[in-house]
């Protein structure tokens, strides 16, 4: 197998070349703006062309192993098996043209078509957590849409963020693409975010982020997508297949170290499947904590002074390495932390984004969706439910109002990862799009005859 190495010969603003990396943002714009004029009278299939040159060289085994063990060197966070696997997904299992379905009216009248046509020029907004399968999912839905994007990565990821589009740029050129559907600004900061989100050739932003860079879209006066935080609970109740709702509570609330925002955060169990649960759970992979010195020992560790956020050094990393840090003996195949809790906990009510992922009893599954609907702090983003009661699981939905929710199986399938339908890392739960496709970077045209 080849090893990929990083391009010395990024395009920026004085060394203009074909791979879509400047240093300033009006030129990443302009470029980006260029090529949208040429794109606009590319066809559908050849539109699908290009993508399918994305997803070639996205996709391909030597592209997935590089961005996943980069990404976990330069951010300092995940699982690069588990982020091989993210990114395959996105290269092969996001939307293409084929999510633009075209709705037909006819009548004695005439015909009417209801039709997706591009925004222009997208402003993207790329997260630390997942920089390779963001811009990938991104890139597809948005070029399929007829737009072209200008990325702003963050500034822990922008090695292999630079790297990526220059990748997929020279892809698409290959292909028979204009230059430049994709462009990156090479000097991530505030600054330059803020400059992108005010640009006057930006037509429409995506955001996939926090809650403040999710706000400053928002507030731009544009069309904006916001994808934001999540805390996502866990209902497990006494009619559950508790080993199955064990195992797959461990598989998703691990997978790359709890990165995801659709991750398991909290589990919320009733009492009365609480023994069975836990004993199945240490099998499955959790190693639980019991010693309130350790505990607080722990919670000090991993969260700031406040309580009110993960430390940033702890975000993403392996169970083993945060046990051993806190002076716990670690067990050798531990994937998961966890404790027996309350629900003011801190543990519990902050997103943690590590495999730290506290257990809460409560009297009865009413409580408990109550609780979980609380817990969520109103997000809409993702829950689970393990239940066999199909009344029980359809209350919780009904109550909880999430963009995803998962029953009986792990998180992960939420986004299409071992699960039905397509895959997406953009999860616009402010913005009320959903998991965002193709037809989420289009707007709605009426052509009538």
């Amino acid at each position: 197998m080849s090893t990929i190495v990083e391009p010395k010969n990024h395009t920026t603003s004085e060394s203009p070349s074909t791979t879509g990396v400047f240093d300033d943002v009006d030129a990443a714009v302009a470029a980006a703006r260029k090529a949208f004029e040429t794109y606009s009278s590319c066809s559908l299939t050849q539109r699908s062309t290009f993508i399918d040159a994305i997803r070639k060289a996205a996709s391909a085994d030597e592209a997935l192993n590089f961005m996943a063990t980069s990404a976990v060197e330069e951010t300092q966070m995940g699982n690069a098996r588990h982020k091989v696997l993210k990114n395959y997904y996105a290269a092969t299992r996001s939307p293409g043209i084929e999510d633009l379905t075209i709705q037909a009216l006819q009548g004695d009248s005439g015909l009417t078509t209801l039709e997706y046509a591009p925004y222009g020029v997208i402003g993207a907004i790329a997260p630390t957590t997942n920089p390779t399968e963001t811009i990938i999912c991104n890139t597809i839905g948005m070029l399929a849409a007829g737009n072209t994007v200008v990325f702003s990565p963050h500034p822990r990821a922008r090695k292999i963020s630079i790297w990526l589009v220059d990748v997929l740029n020279r892809a698409m050129v290959e292909a028979g693409a204009p230059e430049n559907l994709i462009t990156i600004i090479s000097t991530p900061s505030v600054e330059n975010t803020k400059k992108l989100i005010s640009h006057r050739d930006i037509s429409m932003l995506v955001a996939t982020g926090g809650p403040q860079i999710v706000n400053m879209v928002l507030t731009s006066g544009k069309k904006a997508i916001g994808a934001g935080s999540g805390n996502p609970p866990v209902l497990v109740d006494e009619t559950a297949d508790l080993a199955k709702a064990a195992h797959d509570i461990v598989t998703g609330a691990s997978f790359d170290n709890n990165l995801p925002c659709t991750a398991e955060k909290e589990i919320i169990i009733v009492s009365e499947a609480l023994p069975t649960f836990m004993a199945e759970f240490q099998k499955a992979g959790a190693q639980v904590i019991s010693e309130e010195k350790q505990i607080d020992k722990l919670r000090t560790m991993i969260l700031n002074e406040e309580l009110t956020r993960p430390k940033t050094e702890w975000v993403g990393k392996d169970a083993y390495d945060i046990l051993t840090a806190a002076g716990i003996e670690a067990e050798p195949d531990v994937k998961l932390v966890t404790m027996i809790t309350d629900p003011q906990d801190p543990l519990v009510q902050v997103e943690m984004l590590m495999p730290v992922v506290p257990v809460v009893p409560v009297t009865d599954y009413e409580t408990g969706i109550d609780m979980a609907v609380d817990l969520e702090h109103g997000n809409r983003h993702t829950a689970v439910m393990h239940s066999r009661d199909v009344r029980r699981l359809d209350e919780m939905a009904r109550r909880i109002q999430t963009t995803i929710f998962v029953k009986n199986g792990p998180s992960f399938a939420g986004i299409g990862i071992d699960g039905e339908g397509f895959a997406t890392f953009t999860i616009a739960g402010p913005t009320g799009e959903g998991l965002t496709s193709a037809r989420s970077f289009a707007r709605r045209r009426r052509c009538v005859l």
